[in-house]
């Protein structure tokens, strides 16, 4: 970005232009950068990055690889996660938790060894986005076939709530004072207030069918889900209300907001990663479409090198694309 010169009668423009910094901020590019080779072709699911040690967790089935998030190297595992979706970290306490959709149970593991230091039963039934909220020290599990949210205090283990959602929940996001999360056949988002446990909203997506990934601008208020139809719908996280509608790419199945570049991202299966502008709050650039690999519909992003992480498999083989600027 050029450097601005401020001027006193300028001052008013100026401040104008700083609250929409975005929209002056020169747009990145990606490109594939690297292809790991992970050995034989498995399920997965979600995958998750820990900054903090530079770890990626990939899910692998019936266990969670952990890789250098550098080199794609394994530096270890997590075993005996059976159907697992998602992986969460609780970096206050150095724990990391998977949702284990077959067992319907959480798998508990120290972040520094990743040796597992407990099984907690979930009540509900296929346990599958996961979410730790610092605000509260609360973990959810999001329950795909019980329709409903397992709560529960993620020092102890000890459940806390159960939350009916009135359909099948996906990904989901907290600002600290609520949760929220996709409907995915009611295309709706669901609004659950943090303290309480208990729903606050339900809001309508309409024109949105079968919202699957959520990413979150704490700054803006602003939600993102990633729906079947090719759309990307931007909500008001304090109203409900859709403010915009943005065309992305097929088999859009995981979102991210990376507020350092005011990017918004979908991981979309048909093959591409869909890089979203954003100009302020209300208005976004059209997507841009940047080819990943058929079946890439997950993904992890890396803020501090600008890096995604996209899972798939490829001639037989599990392959990580790395896309990055």
């Amino acid at each position: 970005m050029k450097p601005v010169l401020i001027k006193p009668f300028l001052v008013g423009a100026a401040l104008a232009a700083c609250l929409s910094s975005a929209a002056a901020a020169e747009p990145v590019h990606y490109v594939v950068q690297q292809r790991w080779d992970l050995g034989p072709a498995t399920r997965w699911d979600y995958l998750a990055l820990d900054t903090q040690r530079n770890r990626l967790f990939v899910t692998r089935g019936d266990r969670v690889q952990v890789l250098d998030a550098a080199s794609g190297k394994p530096v270890g595992e997590i075993p005996n996660t059976a159907g697992v979706h998602g992986v969460a970290f609780a970096q206050d306490l150095k724990l990391g938790f998977t949702s284990n959709g077959r067992a319907n149970s959480i798998t508990v593991f120290d972040l520094d060894t990743l040796q597992v230091k407990g099984d907690w039963k979930v009540a509900g039934t296929n346990p599958d986005a996961i979410l730790y909220a610092p605000a509260t020290r609360k973990l959810y599990t999001f329950n795909g076939k019980s329709q409903d949210v397992s709560v529960f205090d993620a020092a102890s283990g000890k459940p806390i709530a159960t939350i009916a959602v009135g359909g099948k929940p996906e990904f989901a996001a907290t600002d600290g004072k609520r949760v929220y999360v996709n409907v995915e056949d009611k295309n709706e988002i669901v609004a659950i207030d943090a303290e309480t446990d208990h729903v606050l909203a339900h809001w309508p997506l309409a024109g949105c069918d079968e919202p699957s990934g959520l990413a979150l601008d704490s700054a803006h208020a602003r939600l993102f889900s990633v729906c079947g139809n090719r759309a990307m719908m931007v909500t008001d996280s304090a109203s409900g209300k859709v403010v915009a509608h943005i065309s992305i790419g097929d088999h859009p199945d995981a979102a991210y907001y990376d507020p350092g570049t005011a990017t918004v991202f979908s991981s979309n299966g048909a093959g591409t990663l869909s890089v979203v502008r954003q100009l302020d709050a209300d208005r976004y650039a059209p997507a841009v479409e940047v080819p990943t690999a058929k079946g890439a519909r997950t993904m992890a992003f890396d803020p501090a090198s600008g890096r995604v992480y996209l899972p798939t498999v490829v001639d037989k083989t599990f392959t990580m694309v790395v896309v990055g600027p």
